[in-house]
C-alpha cells in the first residue's frame, strides 16, 4: 500500500505555527502545510530531512506543498494524521489487529446521535465501534500518546463506555509509526485525564496498539506488531506527581532582585528551572505560571521579570528533580549558583540555554530519557 506518489525530499528549517512548516527544496525556502497539530518535539529539529508532496491548486489555496513524513533514525515516520484511519483499515482488511481479526469494515466515519467514529465494523454478528489514534512519539523501545493534551481523544474514549453499555462492541486502536517499539503506554506526563480515562474504561473498550514501518517511498512496510501495554505499570504512574521543569524567557540581560539572594545579573536567554512535587503537581505549575501571588521561591521573582514559554510535568512515582538537574548541567550554557536549591546538595536548580531548548536534540533527549527511558529501563528489567 502506497499513500503518496512523486516524493519530494526537504530539508526542515522552522514551524511558524502548529500547521505550517518552513523548509528548503532544492535550495528553495518553501512552506509545506502540516496535517498534524501534535508538539512534535522529538521529531522536528532544524536540519532534519522531510518528505513533501505537492498539494493540488485551488483557488483559495496557498501553499503548494504538503508535509507528509519525517526521519528519524533514517526511517520515515508518518506525520499526515487524516491517513492514520486508510492504514488502519488496511491492518483491519489484512487481519493484523488482534480482536479483529475477522472483522468487517461497514462503514467508515460513523455517525451515532452527536458522535462521531472512524470505523463501524461487524465481528461475530456484533455491530462494534472502532477510533484510531495516530502515535508518532516513541523512544527507543516505548511508544506513548497522546503528545499533546487531546480533549477529544478523551472525549471519544467516554462516548465509547458509553455505547458499549448499550450494546455496541468498541474499540480504540492507537497506529505507531515506529516498527522498533515493544511496548505502548498513555502519556501520563501530558495527557494525565487521557490516562487516567483509559484506564477506567478498558473493562468495556477494546485497547489495542500496533506498530507498522513505512519503506523509503512511503509505502507501506510488511511488518507490524501488536505492541504490549504494561496497565500496572500505567496504573502505578498515572498519577498527579512527579519533578517538573519551567521554561522561561529573557529577551535582555538584567538584573534582577531574588529573595535572599539578593540580586543576581541574568544574561539574555531560556532559563530552565527544576522542582518537585509529590502531590498536586498540576497546580505547582499553575502557580508557577501565574504572575499574581504572594512570593515564596527563588523562581518567583525570576518569573516576574521573564516571559512564560512552558510548564513541563515528569511524572514518576519517584522524584527525579535532583537527576534532572544533574543532567541538565550537562547540556546547559551556564548555570545560576545557590538558585532554588536551598533543601538539597545541588549546586543549583535554574540552568541557562542561549537557543530555545525546544530545538536542542540533547534538550529533547534529555527530556525523553526520564519521561519514557525510564520506564524502559523498568520495563526491560522486569521482563514484562
Amino acid at each position: 500500500m502506497r499513500l503518496f506518489e512523486n516524493i519530494i525530499p526537504a530539508t526542515f528549517l522552522a514551524r511558524p505555527n502548529r500547521f505550517v512548516v518552513e523548509c528548503l527544496v532544492h535550495g528553495r525556502k518553501v512552506r509545506a502545510y502540516l496535517p498534524n497539530p501534535g508538539r512534535l518535539w522529538e521529531l522536528l529539529f532544524p536540519g532534519v530531512r522531510l518528505l513533501l508532496t505537492h498539494l493540488p491548486p485551488a483557488p483559495d489555496r496557498k501553499l503548494a506543498y504538503l508535509a507528509v513524513a519525517v526521519e528519524r533514525d533514517g526511517l520515515p515516520v508518518m506525520l499526515h494524521t487524516h491517513h492514520t484511519n486508510t492504514v488502519a483499515a488496511h491492518l483491519i482488511r489484512t487481519g493484523r489487529v488482534p480482536g479483529l481479526e475477522g472483522a468487517e469494515i461497514v462503514q467508515p466515519e460513523y455517525r451515532i446521535g452527536r458522535s462521531r467514529f472512524d470505523f463501524l465494523l461487524r465481528k461475530d454478528s456484533r455491530d462494534v465501534l472502532l477510533e484510531v489514534k495516530s502515535c508518532t512519539l516513541f523512544n527507543n523501545s516505548l511508544a506513548m500518546f497522546p503528545d499533546a493534551v487531546s480533549a477529544r481523544a478523551t472525549k471519544h474514549l467516554l462516548e465509547l463506555e458509553e455505547l458499549s453499555r448499550k450494546g455496541y462492541g468498541a474499540a480504540v486502536l492507537f497506529v505507531v509509526h515506529s516498527p522498533r517499539v515493544r511496548w505502548f503506554m498513555p502519556e501520563q506526563h501530558t495527557d494525565l485525564l487521557f490516562t487516567r480515562t483509559l484506564c477506567d474504561v478498558r473493562g468495556r473498550v477494546m485497547v489495542r496498539a500496533v506498530s507498522v514501518e513505512w519503506e523509503k517511498d512511503l509505502s507501506l512496510g510488511g511488518r507490524s506488531r501488536e505492541l504490549m501495554i504494561p496497565w500496572d505499570l500505567v496504573e502505578r504512574e498515572a498519577h498527579d506527581r512527579g519533578a517538573y521543569l519551567i521554561v522561561l524567557r529573557l529577551p535582555r540581560r538584567r538584573t534582577i532582585g531574588i529573595g535572599s539572594l539578593g540580586p543576581v545579573t541574568f544574561p539574555k536567554g531560556y532559563y530552565l528551572y527544576v522542582g518537585s512535587a509529590m502531590k498536586d503537581l498540576t497546580q505547582r505549575i499553575s502557580r508557577h505560571r501565574r504572575l499574581i501571588k504572594k512570593y515564596h521561591w527563588h523562581i518567583d521573582y525570576l518569573r516576574a521579570e521573564t516571559e512564560f514559554v512552558a510548564g513541563i510535568p515528569v511524572r514518576s512515582s519517584a522524584d527525579r528533580e535532583c537527576e534532572i538537574a544533574a543532567s541538565i548541567t550537562e547540556i546547559a550554557g551556564w548555570q545560576v549558583p545557590a538558585f532554588g536549591s536551598s533543601d538539597c546538595s545541588c549546586a543549583t536548580h535554574l540552568f541557562g540555554m542561549q537557543q530555545d531548548p525546544f530545538l536542542s536534540r540533547e534538550f529533547i533527549a534529555m527530556l525523553l530519557s526520564y519521561r519514557m527511558g525510564k520506564l524502559e529501563e523498568e520495563l526491560r528489567r522486569t521482563g514484562r
